[in-house]
Parts: C-alpha cells; structure tokens; sequence
C-alpha cells in the first residue's frame, strides 16, 4: 500500500470515529431533549421536551399527539427555590399540544413535568421533571466558527494519534496543527461563547467547576506538551498517542455538565451543578 492510500485511509477512519463522538455529543449531556413516548388510551404519543433554550423568549414545549380529543397540563417552577408549581392547561390545535415556559435570565433553571388524558386515562411523560437551563443567545458568527474548530480538532486528533501509531512522516506537522486548531476553538473561541451564554469568559479552574472549561484546559495543555515534546525529540510518540487519548477521553464527557448555574436567591452564577 503507498504512503498516499494510507493517508487517505487514516483520513476516513479519523473521520468515521469523529462522527460517531460528534453523535455521541448531540445524544447526551444534560441540556438536550428528553425524547421518549407513552401510550394513553391505545394511542403511543412521541415527544421532545426541551432541556435548554435562549433567554431571550419563552421556550415553547410541543408534543404533537394523534388525536384533538388529547388534552394536557404542564406544571413548572424555579429549580431549587422553595415555591408552589405554576399549572397551566396546553392549547390543543389539530393535534398539536403546545404551552410556554417562561424566559429566565442566564443560567437560571426551570424544573417542569408534563401531563396528559385522554378518554378519562392521565399519564405523566416522565417519571420525574425536566429541568430546562436558559442561556443567552451567541451570535452565529461566534457558534459557528467554535463548532468548526473544536470538530475539525478532533478530527486532526484522531488522525495525528494513527500517525503516531503508524510511525508517520507528517507527525509534527499534524501535531501542530491539532494544537493550534483546540486553541482557537476552545481557548480563545470557547471563553467568548461562554461570555454570551453565561456572562464570564472562563468558569472552569481556578475560578470554578464548570466541566466544559475544565475539560477543554486538560486537552489542550496535553497537546501543547506533546507538541513542545515532539519538537524536542521525533521519538517522543507516546505523548502524541497519549494527547490523543485524552482528547477522546474529553468528548467522552457529555457536553454542559456540571455547567453554569443561577441560584435566584443571591443572583450570582455558580458551576459545578448539573
């Protein structure tokens, strides 16, 4: 096999394997929707509640059901602030039942819990509520360029991690380019979404506990060292197999964990609760 076919083919495969993290990403975490379904009075009903929405707006909750008849009830309140539940009846159009959360500021969090009844039959969507964080709104011009970076790193991090495993020719030019790629996505990128979203450029160490920031620090110092490494000795391709590893490590971790939170009582915003 020529040293082309194998490069094209370490491009695939550092493909593939960054699509099904970037999967993995979309499907978890605590601020994507809880999607699932119930079966009331013979009818199965799908639906997506929402786990995050823009402060700007109310977030509207929309479960699309097979009936008009289908009636419903959405309940809510501030997370972890001592107060009686909101209940408001969901408006039903064709089918379609829809209600609206109030806009938080930045951070702050509603718990909510969903009910429906159909032919004299209740049923809940979820054994327990769904807690809804709010953020502000990042311009696209900011999002989009962040997503890129952070994606295309990963990218270049799996295929500098084969290259390295291969014993390569192009291992310190991949190297470098990986490390340049996670500082502009997550350490000069990443601090000004955070700054739209939330309001502070950086909440992770030492200021605080926020999971995304945290996780996003250790990955790049593990490729700066294994740069500053390979730079030193062609040798040293552990560091660059081991920078790798953590870096799969990282998008391993749910996105928005352990995030920014609003306590409403002091109004300061606070990380390390999911």
């Amino acid at each position: 096999m020529s040293q082309l076919t194998k490069s094209i083919l370490f491009w695939v495969i550092s493909f593939l394997l960054m699509g099904s993290l970037a999967v993995y990403q979309r499907l978890t975490g605590p601020t994507h929707p809880e999607r699932g379904k119930i079966v009331l009075s013979g009818e199965t009903i799908k639906f997506k509640l929402l786990r995050s929405h823009e402060s700007d707006g109310d977030a509207p909750i929309v479960i699309k059901t097979n009936t008009p008849l289908t009636t419903g009830t959405i309940a809510y309140k501030r997370l972890r602030v001592d107060e009686e539940w909101t209940t408001q009846s969901m408006a039903n159009q064709n089918g379609t039942l829809s209600a609206y959360l109030p806009a938080q500021p930045p951070a702050g969090k509603l718990e909510y819990k969903v009910e429906l009844q159909l032919n004299g039959e209740t049923a809940q969507l979820t054994p327990e509520p769904i807690v809804i964080r709010y953020k502000g709104r990042v311009p696209q011009g900011v999002l989009i360029p962040h997503i890129f970076f952070m994606f295309f790193a990963m990218w270049f991090s799996l295929r500098t991690g084969i290259e390295a495993l291969a014993k390569g020719p192009s291992l310190l030019k991949l190297t470098m380019i990986t490390t340049l790629l996670l500082v502009v996505g997550g350490a000069i990128l990443g601090p000004v979404v955070q700054k739209y979203a939330f309001g502070a450029f950086w909440t992770g160490w030492p200021f605080g506990h926020d999971l995304t920031d945290n996780k996003t620090l250790v990955a790049l110092l593990g490729w700066v060292i294994a740069w500053n490494r390979l730079r030193r000795n062609p040798g040293n391709r552990g560091w660059v197999i081991a920078a790798a590893l953590i870096l799969i490590a990282v998008y391993l971790i749910p996105h928005s964990v352990l995030g920014s939170d609003l306590d409403y009582e002091s109004g300061q915003v606070t990380t390390g609760i999911r």
